[in-house]
């Protein structure tokens, strides 16, 4: 049976790099209790007074995660990248200290199958992830871009010249296109959710959901 982890159950992050501190950063601010753990004094002090706890320790040796408590964490997220047998040999140890839930950062697709293997739960590639992204927002009106599985995205952009001006239902907009306007944000307004009746103007943010290969083309008409 798979073990049920709550919404907010405290978060070890091991390695305080630009994507581990990231983390522990962003859990903080989510409201989260994080234990940050790095090998380095001074990150360690840097980080020291943005999240819970952070402690000086070599996640490499099992005895050194006991002595902070690692085993006491339903969620852990291994952010040591640069060095491939560093980020193996960590989450061997905390599949052995029976972390239900290990998030661990690869930097190829090789060092990911080594740790699937060995059983982090899920394997990030956050260069990969980051270049894909960017290759989208370059090429059109798009603001941000976020990819699911099975080819589906989320993105943030400008509206299209022919979905303007007139209620949502009137465009037609998920016979003809593929997608979705699922959001809307008006100049110094947060974003709310579109309806058949919403109308989109000129100077609008909008929220389209759908295919990748459908966004793009979304994305690419007149302006």
């Amino acid at each position: 049976m798979v073990e049920k982890i709550a919404h907010n159950a405290p978060v070890l992050v091991i390695g305080l790099g630009r994507f581990g501190a990231g983390a522990a950063g962003q859990l903080d601010r989510l409201g989260r209790e994080v234990l940050a753990v790095d090998e380095s004094q001074a990150l360690v002090q840097k980080w020291a007074e943005r999240v819970t706890h952070a402690v000086q320790a070599d996640a490499r040796s099992i005895e050194a995660l006991r002595q902070i408590g690692a085993e006491d964490f339903s969620v852990a997220v291994v952010a040591v990248g640069s060095s491939i047998e560093a980020s193996v040999l960590i989450t061997a140890n905390l599949v052995d200290l029976k972390i239900p839930q290990i998030w661990a950062k690869a930097i190829s697709q090789s060092h990911g199958k080594i740790l699937a293997r060995i059983g982090a739960n899920h394997v990030i590639y956050p260069e990969a992830e980051a270049g894909e992204r960017v290759a989208h927002l370059v090429s059109g009106r798009m603001l941000d871009f976020i990819e699911f599985d099975d080819d589906f995205a989320m993105v943030k952009m400008y509206p299209p010249k022919s979905i303007r001006g007139v209620p949502l239902s009137d465009t037609d907009i998920r016979k003809k296109f593929g997608v979705t306007v699922v959001g809307v944000k008006s100049p110094g307004a947060e974003f709310t959710y579109a309806t058949a009746e919403t109308v989109i103007s000129n100077h609008d943010l909008i929220i389209v959901s759908g295919k990748s290969s459908a966004i793009e083309r979304f994305s690419a008409l007149q302006s």
